[in-house]
């Protein structure tokens, strides 16, 4: 082997440890953590190559208000499975933000969700019966 063919596989070592070790930091970096919460609207399997679990959460702060979508990917299977049992209840999504992820292979968004939970709407307050106002008769004419 010569000695410019072990310069450049030595080059191409250095540079795929180099890749390795900034995907390895930037996916076990948060550069933010936080928890949103809502009704998640979709959540999907995709990809050609790399599948990945990508969804959007509806958040719904009032009603009648105009709702933002929140959109997040899971890496985890188990999540991914918890997350399709809640479907169409509110829940609360524990998430972690990784900037920089050189790849759509880890997820196509850069929110990645890490926990669920179900928000237990509170009963609904029961309706207070209101009487019809009572009749109201014509004052007597006053005395002079």
């Amino acid at each position: 082997m010569t000695a410019v063919a072990r310069w450049m596989s030595g080059l191409l070592v250095a540079f795929v440890l180099l890749f390795v070790a900034y995907t390895w930091l930037v996916l076990s970096w948060s550069y933010s953590v936080g928890e949103r919460a809502g009704y998640v609207q979709k959540l999907s399997k995709k990809g050609w190559v790399c599948k990945t679990w990508e969804g959007e959460l509806a958040l719904v702060t009032m009603p009648g208000t105009v709702g933002e979508k929140f959109f997040f990917s899971v890496r985890n299977d188990a999540t991914a499975e918890q997350i399709n049992r809640s479907m169409g209840r509110r829940v609360s999504l524990d998430y972690e933000e990784h900037v920089g992820v050189p790849s759509s292979c880890f997820g196509n968004t850069g929110y990645y969700v890490t926990g669920v939970k179900v928000i237990e709407d509170p009963a609904p307050l029961s309706p207070v019966p209101v009487e019809p106002p009572a009749p109201q008769t014509a004052p007597a004419p006053a005395k002079q």
